[in-house]
């Protein structure tokens, strides 16, 4: 494991062009929210790699995820989904349609309410969930054993959920 900092990275570069022309900003935060973007968009094409032999992207692993998680009998409401992960109404519909014709969810009628919709984890569903996730997470962990050590990783872990509980 290599727990150096790299000498100076890209957005080094950035920040060093600011002071340059406006030596009065603190760019402190650009650094940090900078690096966060750029490993967000770093691990999402490693995570799309590790889910594509699953026949999926991120987005519908999201899906999978989250009817899993949500734990026997793994069903949730388009409403409850689309609350969770953030996407709008027609996003979460066009990922439905495709893992529905895939098999790895069911659409069903609510039974409390005659207006509503039921999404089911399929058994192959959550079998691909399962499977998934681990690849999903291996890609993580070989990141965060790449450059933390494990007190490192738990430190930095609790420091961003401070960061982002503070955003609101």
């Amino acid at each position: 494991m290599d727990t150096q900092s790299p000498a100076h990275d890209a957005v080094d570069a950035i920040t060093d062009q600011w002071a340059a022309v406006r030596p009065d900003l603190d760019t402190v935060p650009m650094a940090v929210f900078g690096r966060i973007y750029r490993l967000a968009n770093a691990m999402r094409g490693k995570v799309d790699k590790a889910y594509a032999p699953y026949g999926m992207a991120l987005g519908e692993f999201d899906v999978l995820a989250t009817l899993r998680r949500s734990g026997e009998p793994y069903t949730l409401s388009p409403r409850e989904l689309t609350a969770t992960l953030m996407i709008t109404t027609g996003g979460m519909t066009g990922r439905l349609d495709k893992l529905e014709k895939a098999g790895l969810l069911t659409r069903s009628p609510d039974p409390t309410d005659r207006r509503g919709l039921r999404v089911t984890l399929s058994e192959r569903g959550k079998e691909l969930a399962d499977q998934a996730v681990g690849a999903g997470l291996a890609e993580q962990r070989a990141a965060l054993e790449g450059a933390l050590s494990e007190e490192e990783a738990d430190q930095l872990a609790g420091l961003l959920r401070r960061l982002l509980a503070s955003t609101g």
